[in-house]
């Protein structure tokens, strides 16, 4: 039996153990998160440090829908002129969507297949997209997870897809599907155990880890081994990447059945899944946490960096958490804010505007909440 997180509480172990052994959906949904831990607890929920003071933190506030009517959408991604490329999981299209609100279709994956998390998750836009016009999509197919590119054309529409990384391991849920390029140039990759907590800790599979690769798919020549293409393991579904104006790589993690997790990603790093769930990995030779969430409270996805602080969209939680940065290249700082709680539903991803806005993208449509008029939609946030 896999053992669980060495911060759960006594009572959380017997509630664990009435609900069985089935795990939860991306939502934490399958079996009541335990109480939050008390002050004794070796893992408060969020967990943090005490560093330096960051700048004046940003308050968001909603100012207005760039769109909606979008069907469970899962990434937004900027092109250079200011459009965004939005796929949508359940239709396997692809939507640009500008500014001023208007929404075209690009294209399409009809390989793409679910159910539940699985089919068109995240896309990234190649740094030298002026040049080349490459996107990069994360999918599910029937056999695999799977990462593919396509130009853009000129025209707008999506031309042939070629293979970039191919045999990741695929299931209904815990898929991962973020594609990030960092300031390196690498495509960092997220992936998610599909359902077989094992695989986070073989470093054989490409399951429940962070991968980096050349844009071609090759891994990247200084990764911790340099002939794979993993970067970090011990991870069980991470869905939000995000780099700070440091450099440093953030990932937001689902947790099982008690801490969902935001972590600071080192190269060789082992983040303790299915060992460890939260805190309490450090002595067993694992990488903790800088903070966790019990999973009503997040049940994360997307993840951003702007203004200082890391913006983290939260399913289950229907909120949008901010997280300060340390000003002096700490970790964080204070406890994390909440924002927007219930106003959206479910938020799946938060991106950085070339205005300065984040767009905010909610998934109310992807079968697990009644849907609210205008769902799905891209919601513009100003930072004052």
């Amino acid at each position: 039996m896999r053992r669980t997180a060495a911060v759960v509480t006594a009572s959380a172990l017997l509630a664990l153990a009435a609900c069985g052994t089935d795990e939860p959906d991306e939502d934490g949904e399958a079996a009541p998160s335990p109480s939050a831990p008390s002050s004794s607890s070796s893992a408060p929920a969020p967990t943090t440090s005490t560093a330096t003071t960051p700048p004046t933190p940003r308050v968001p506030e909603a100012a207005g829908d760039v769109t909606t009517g979008l069907d469970a959408p899962w990434d937004v991604a900027f092109m250079p002129d200011g459009a965004a490329v939005v796929p949508e999981r359940d239709t396997g299209l692809v939507k640009i969507v500008y500014d001023d609100g208007t929404v075209v279709e690009a294209g399409e994956f009809p390989e793409a297949e679910g159910p539940d998390e699985a089919g068109l998750l995240g896309v990234a836009v190649s740094p030298e997209f002026a040049q080349d016009r490459q996107l990069y999509f994360y999918l599910t197919t029937a056999d695999d997870n799977r990462v593919v590119r396509r130009t853009l054309t000129e025209d707008g529409t999506l031309g042939e897809q070629e293979a970039v990384l191919t045999g990741i391991p695929s299931s209904n849920r815990h898929d991962g599907g973020r594609p990030e390029f960092g300031p390196d140039g690498y495509l960092y990759v997220a992936t998610g155990d599909a359902g077989q907590p094992d695989l986070a800790q073989d470093p054989d599979s490409l399951a429940g880890k962070i991968l980096r690769i050349t844009p071609d798919g090759d891994p990247a020549p200084d990764n911790p081994d340099p002939a794979s293409p993993v970067y970090s393991l011990g991870h069980r579904n991470v869905q939000g990447l995000a780099f700070d104006e440091a450099g440093r790589l953030w990932a937001s993690e689902f947790g099982d059945q008690a801490f969902d997790e935001l972590n600071l990603i080192e190269g060789g790093g082992n983040y303790g899944w299915p060992e460890v769930e939260g805190t309490g990995g450090e002595s067993q030779g694992f990488v903790d946490p800088v903070a966790t969430w019990t999973t009503d409270e997040a049940s994360p996805s997307g993840l951003a960096y702007a203004e200082g602080s890391l913006w983290m969209a939260a399913l289950r939680g229907q909120r949008l958490w901010r997280i300060d940065l340390a000003a002096d290249g700490g970790p964080v700082v204070g406890e994390p804010t909440a924002y927007l709680e219930g106003d959206y539903g479910r938020l799946r991803q938060v991106t950085p505007a070339p205005d300065g806005t984040l767009w905010l993208l909610t998934n109310n449509t992807d079968g697990r909440v009644t849907p609210r008029d205008g769902d799905d939609r891209v919601v513009r946030l100003r930072l004052g």
